[in-house]
Parts: structure tokens; C-alpha cells; sequence
């Protein structure tokens, strides 16, 4: 079987509006009947959206969902997190790795009590202040918690439209400008909270990084990647 080799991608590309149309649509519709559920997608609250995306981080969602009410129910506000002892909460953590993850959180958490009265910041630039907080999760908790319509960019969604359209980005994927462009592009005007979790569904499900599930695959019929691979 074969294998795709893109060339690097150094400006956006102009993308057709039917084949931006047709790419959501296709997804929207699988998402129907494989959009997943967890307790974080089923809360409008920030500070339980905010622990999830930072739980989440370089973990996966299987991973995170066994401790994630174990540790709202222990740390049930930024406050919580602020007053706690490190080692106490990375104890708690030790499941989902990344040793330094206690930290940040615990000094975001106290950042948030002493500019945000407690209160998870609103916007993408208040959040990015906030330790082990990138482009990509704040704009998570934006777009989940504040309903705002930003585009995100992980390694599920750049793999997706690097395989579509048959491109390649920088090496460091979540500072690409071509690949948050294209992503942009493609976020519908509305509903973009669900559009950005169908694609991370999508990407964790089908468009997977070994293996993709290409004969199955609702881009199949458009996709440079699939037209390659399905080649024998």
C-alpha cells in the first residue's frame, strides 16, 4: 500500500467554497452517530472546562475521564487548587503523567484568584497568560465554556487537513500559521464548539495517526491521502 509524501506548505491556500462546504457537511453528518461523550462536554461551567482542557492535555480522553470527577469533586474551585499543596495534587494526577502538570496548574489557579477574582478569564488573551495555557487550549475553553466561534489546531485536526488536502506544515504543528489558516477557514460561523470537537472525534476515531480507517472514511471520495493509500 502506498504512502503520501506532501510537500511543505509555506503560504494558505485558496481554498474552493464547495469543497469547504462539502468537507463539513461530510463530517457534520458522521458526527451524528459517533460524536463522543464525556462528563466535560456535557457542563457549561468554565472552571470544569478549564480542568478538563488542562487535564487533557498530551493525554488521552479514555486516560483523563477516570480521574477527571474524582478531581473536581477534591478541587471543586480555582481556590481549591490555589490553597493545595503541590505534591497532594500531583499525587492525584500521577495517572495521566507529565509531572509538571500540578505546577502549572496550581500557579494558573492562583494567577486566576489574583487577576480574575477567581473567575476563569473569558477571553483568549487573558487565558494565554495563564501557566501551561497555548493557543490551542485556550481557545478550547472559549469555545466550549464562552461559546465564542475559534478555530482550534491539535495534532488530530492538523493530521486531517494535512492528509485532505494533501499538504504539509512545520514540523511544530500547533505553531503552523498555513495549517490554524486552513483551519479557520473551515470552522462553520456557527456552532463552532461542535465542529471543533467532531473534528478532534474524528481525528481520534478515523483519521487516526496508524492506521486510518480510509475505506471507511466519509472523505474518502475528495481526500489526497486516501486516493494514495488506497492505491495497491
Amino acid at each position: 500500500m502506498k504512502t503520501a509524501n506532501y510537500p511543505l506548505q509555506n503560504e494558505i491556500p485558496a481554498l474552493p467554497e464547495k469543497q469547504v462546504q462539502w468537507f463539513r457537511s461530510q463530517l457534520q453528518t458522521w458526527s451524528i452517530a459517533n460524536f463522543r461523550d464525556f462528563p466535560w462536554r456535557r457542563t457549561a461551567d468554565p472552571y470544569a472546562i478549564f480542568i478538563a482542557e488542562m487535564l487533557l492535555q498530551k493525554t488521552d480522553a479514555t486516560t483523563t475521564e477516570k480521574i477527571y470527577e474524582t478531581f473536581l469533586a477534591r478541587y471543586p474551585s480555582p481556590k481549591a487548587i490555589a490553597t493545595a499543596k503541590i505534591e497532594e495534587i500531583a499525587r492525584l494526577l500521577t495517572p495521566l503523567g507529565l509531572h509538571f502538570r500540578a505546577e502549572r496548574l496550581h500557579r494558573a489557579c492562583q494567577m486566576i484568584l489574583e487577576k480574575h477574582d477567581g473567575k476563569i478569564p473569558a477571553t483568549e488573551a487573558e487565558l494565554l497568560e495563564l501557566p501551561g495555557v497555548g493557543k490551542y487550549t485556550a481557545r478550547s475553553i472559549c469555545t466550549n465554556a464562552f461559546k465564542q466561534p475559534l478555530a482550534i489546531l491539535d495534532t488530530n485536526v492538523a493530521r486531517i487537513i494535512e492528509r485532505f488536502f494533501g499538504i504539509k506544515g512545520n514540523r511544530v504543528k500547533s505553531r503552523c500559521k498555513v495549517l490554524w489558516g486552513i483551519a479557520e477557514i473551515l470552522a462553520p460561523k456557527t456552532n463552532v464548539d461542535s465542529w471543533n470537537l467532531t473534528l478532534i472525534d474524528f481525528g481520534a476515531a478515523t483519521c487516526t495517526a496508524s492506521r486510518p480507517c480510509c475505506q471507511n472514511c466519509p472523505l474518502q471520495q475528495q481526500c489526497n491521502y486516501a486516493k494514495i493509500r488506497l492505491v495497491e
